[in-house]
């Protein structure tokens, strides 16, 4: 791997969004018919008062003038508070007062009235077998919500262990190959204990940031907030350089690094910067495996942007990504590549906004490759006492 540094570039301030990581899934309400709550002795008092007053009103009023009707919209009053066998019930009770309202009404027009009647007793059947209805509807909408949230679930499982796969593919490439080079030391006559057990040390340390990647996630699929504190973030890029030097070597990638000096300290999850910046770097370095050796160069920027941001910049001299793709990018499982499976640049957007931050394609870079940026925010300065 060829590293050149170079002196600080001042870069334009850019808008920043910021979003928050949400959580979608939100628990069914879903109480079953069988167990509706009991209703309140008021309550039922006004119905009866209610039921009473068209039995009253049908009854003393004339044939024509089809009262009974508002049997239906007692019934629609209490139906929350019936179960199937109550529902029916009170609708026959309805039925029976309609009848005997008829036979005791003594003004009016006798054949209206009969009208009126097969009316009334067709609107309170009705009404039950549309509420009937409606309840069965109302299940199986509670029913398919209850398996759609299953399916999140099963989806969100899926989703964790995809990027926990996709995560944990560097450092435990980085393992293995540490753990072959502590081959070849112990295997060399006599063996070169010291730098053997440096290899050991690398393999520790691979393991312990596996198991942070996988411990981060976890939490990031939760709705956690992310372990915010204050770091270097030139150091924290040049450690994941420093991970991917034999990648780069056997690639022949020359890498610019053009880190701004003195900067103010990032304030965000070093673990998680560290996994965009990860993903980034590989995702350009696939993308300079297919241009000839002499068009392979990567620059790596670090800048303050805006007094209150961190800009970190990769860009690359490959071929760039076509109009058609650039949509599509930023969704989750969705990719070009033969063997990928389309979460690295969607899961790195989703950390750093949840660190307060920002991950955009810059469109207006100029040159024949791709430039990515991400903002994080900077340490805030305590209060002088």
């Amino acid at each position: 791997m060829k590293v050149k540094k170079h002196g600080a570039q001042a870069i334009d301030a850019a808008q920043v969004r910021t979003t928050g990581l949400q959580a979608t899934a939100a628990p069914a309400n879903s109480p079953e018919l069988s167990s509706m709550a009991r209703m309140s002795l008021p309550k039922w008092l006004m119905t009866i008062l209610a039921v009473v007053a068209i039995f009253v009103a049908d009854t003393t009023t004339y044939y024509e003038v089809a009262v009974s009707v508002f049997y239906a919209a007692t019934l629609l009053a209490i139906e929350a508070h019936l179960n199937p066998r109550g529902l029916w019930a009170c609708t026959a009770g309805g039925l029976v007062l309609i009848l005997v309202s008829f036979a005791l009404t003594a003004h009016g027009d006798l054949h209206a009235g009969l009208v009126n009647l097969i009316i009334s007793l067709c609107t309170i059947v009705a009404t039950a077998y549309l509420i009937t209805k409606m309840r069965a509807a109302r299940l199986a909408a509670q029913q398919a919500q209850s398996q759609l949230i299953r399916m999140t679930r099963i989806q969100s499982m899926e989703a964790l262990t995809v990027s926990i796969a996709h995560e944990i593919n560097q450092p435990l490439a980085a393992i293995v190959t540490s753990a072959n080079a502590g081959q070849r030391w112990l295997t060399q006559n006599p063996p070169n204990v010291t730098k053997a057990h440096e290899t050991l040390e690398r393999i520790a340390a691979d393991a312990q940031r596996a198991s942070t990647i996988i411990a981060r996630i976890r939490g990031l699929t939760r709705g956690d907030a992310p372990h915010q504190a204050a770091f270097d973030i030139n150091t924290a890029l040049q450690e994941i350089l420093a991970l991917s030097k034999a990648e780069l070597d056997l690639q022949d990638i020359t890498v610019s690094l053009q880190l701004e000096e003195a900067l103010p300290a990032a304030y965000a999850d070093k673990v998680q910067v560290q996994q965009v910046a990860a993903n980034l770097l590989l995702n350009a370095i696939d993308a300079l495996r297919c241009v000839p050796p002499t068009r392979r160069h990567l620059q790596i920027e670090s800048s303050l942007v805006g007094g209150s941001f961190v800009q970190i910049s990769f860009t690359d001299t490959a071929d760039g990504i076509a109009p058609s793709i650039k949509d599509h990018l930023f969704d989750a499982f969705w990719t070009t590549k033969k063997d990928g499976i389309g979460v690295g640049l969607s899961l790195s957007r989703t950390i750093i906004d949840a660190n307060g931050g920002r991950l955009w394609l810059d469109e207006d870079h100029h040159g024949t490759g791709a430039c990515f940026r991400f903002l994080v925010p900077i340490a805030p300065i305590a209060p002088v006492a």
